[in-house]
């Protein structure tokens, strides 16, 4: 299993890493792939507590939504309330009546699983245009270095992801090391002394970015981003946790060889990729 789960995980990262870099449609699709497995296995958790969500419609909107994101970001919060409206809508015309829990899963599932990972999408696209060198809005780099030549979109998108895994690697080697006080119910293999690593680690690789990339006040913005990114990797992984622990699973899938399902693996990115976002378009204008 160790060297199952070991060859899975490198797979899984290098083509997350291609379709990261490729950008475009490529990115698009390929994330437009992981939200609909990822949808499915939340649908799953909720029909375990007996509810009955509008699961097709969700699908089918959830995809919209990461369409929206890459033709035009700026619409896609102009889309979210219109897909909700269409959920509702579904639900009313079912065989069997709706319920409250019915309704209020299908839309926690297209915030949760649709639209939130739309913003990786956005961030991605951010000066995409005038750097893509390939058909379908693609990008591939000619060199990896210096770091701030990279088109913005994927220079931030490989800054949050590097954040994202120092967090993870720096709580689960701390946090089973010298681990000792449980930090919440919701996950009991979570302690504190993790919890604090991993946000030492990632604040320390977003200082390392937000010098390369010139930011101003490279400390501060640096020590900033990796606190929010790092406090939104451990919030997603214990909501996905919390969601399991209520549906009574181990795992939300089995479609990873050694890692569980979708959620599983993607929980850490899902409260980040709106932070970063907005760290970069909104807080950062501001301090220039």
């Amino acid at each position: 299993m160790p060297w199952t789960r070991i060859l899975s995980g490198t797979v899984a990262i290098a083509i997350a890493l291609g379709l990261l870099t490729l950008g475009g449609w490529y990115f698009t699709c390929g994330l437009g792939i992981m939200v609909y497995l990822g949808l499915e296995e939340y649908f799953q958790l909720v029909r375990l507590k007996g509810m009955m969500p509008a699961a097709r419609t969700t699908l089918v909107v959830s995809q919209l939504l990461l369409i929206v994101a890459n033709l035009n970001p700026s619409l896609t919060d102009a889309i979210l309330p219109v897909t909700a409206i269409l959920i509702c809508a579904w639900l009313q015309f079912k065989p069997k009546p709706s319920s409250i829990a019915d309704i209020a899963a299908s839309i926690l599932g297209l915030f949760y699983t649709g639209y939130l990972p739309s913003y990786w999408v956005r961030l991605r696209s951010l000066g995409s245009a005038a750097s893509s060198n390939l058909p379908l809005g693609g990008f591939w780099p000619d060199r990896w270095l210096p770091f701030n030549q990279l088109p913005p979109g994927l220079a931030l998108l490989l800054l949050a992801f590097l954040c994202i895994w120092a967090a993870d690697i720096g709580a689960y080697f701390m946090g089973r090391w010298w681990g000792r006080t449980k930090l919440t119910q919701v996950s009991p293999k979570k302690t504190v002394e993790g919890a604090i690593s991993g946000l030492l680690g990632s604040m320390t690789v977003a200082t390392i970015g937000a010098f390369s990339l010139a930011w101003p006040y490279p400390l501060l913005t640096g020590l900033g981003l990796g606190l929010i990114i790092g406090g939104c990797s451990l919030l997603g992984d214990l909501t996905e946790s919390m969601m399991k622990r209520d549906a009574g699973v181990k795992d939300s899938g089995q479609i990873i060889p050694g890692h569980g399902g979708i959620l599983d693996r993607t929980d850490s990115y899902i409260f980040t990729a709106p932070m970063m976002y907005y760290f970069v378009t909104l807080l950062l204008p501001l301090l220039r």
